[in-house]
């Protein structure tokens, strides 16, 4: 008698938990199973195209020039320095013979002195050109990069990658998460604004 009612309890009590089931199954609203639905949601993590930013951002593209000029004027003056102590050394060494043992000493001592100038002027405008390219790309960053935010902000973005071709960061990302060219765009158009 023990067992019938130890099955009979089991039974009614398997047929309750059933019946829980169903009842929490009922209140619960059905999720469409359609891949629409999950198209629609915005992502949260996005990523731009570096070359793409780096080559037709229009305040990478004025640094760029900026820094040429700077470069090629630095060129152009280091270059007029060395032709005219060049200039200054070919003619002490055609005159060499006829100047006595003391002005060929002093002139040769002058020259080398001039040369060392020049040198050293050259390693200076070096320095320097690495530093304005140093300062250019900081300033560049963190003007790209408060854009950046702000971008995100506006757009509901958690996260903003960047990919580079070659750069083993980022193997593979969905094209459909790539908003470079919306990103390039309101750029432009904030450094249009700033140059104003």
């Amino acid at each position: 008698m023990k067992t019938s009612a130890s099955i009979i309890t089991k039974i009614a009590l398997g047929a309750l938990l059933a019946g829980s089931i169903v009842a929490c199954n009922q209140n619960k609203p059905a999720t469409p199973a359609t891949p629409a639905a999950a198209t629609s949601v915005k992502p949260e993590i996005v990523y731009i195209n570096e070359d793409t930013v780096n080559t037709k951002y229009n305040a990478s593209i004025d640094m760029r020039k900026r820094l040429e000029d700077k470069g090629k004027s630095m060129q152009n003056d280091v270059g007029g320095k060395r032709q005219a102590l060049q200039r200054e050394i070919a003619e002490y060494q055609k005159n060499a013979a006829t100047l006595s043992a003391d002005q060929r000493q002093t002139t040769e001592q002058r020259l080398q002195r001039e040369g060392q100038t020049e040198q050293s002027y050259e390693q200076n405008a070096s320095a320097q050109m690495q530093t304005a390219q140093a300062d250019e790309s900081k300033k560049l960053y963190e003007k790209v990069y408060e854009f950046t935010k702000q971008y995100a902000k506006e757009n509901g973005y958690k996260m903003v990658l960047t990919f580079q071709t070659g750069n083993a960061q980022l193997l593979y990302a969905d094209p459909s998460l790539d908003v470079t060219a919306d990103y390039l765009k309101k750029l432009n158009d904030a450094y249009a604004k700033e140059k104003k």
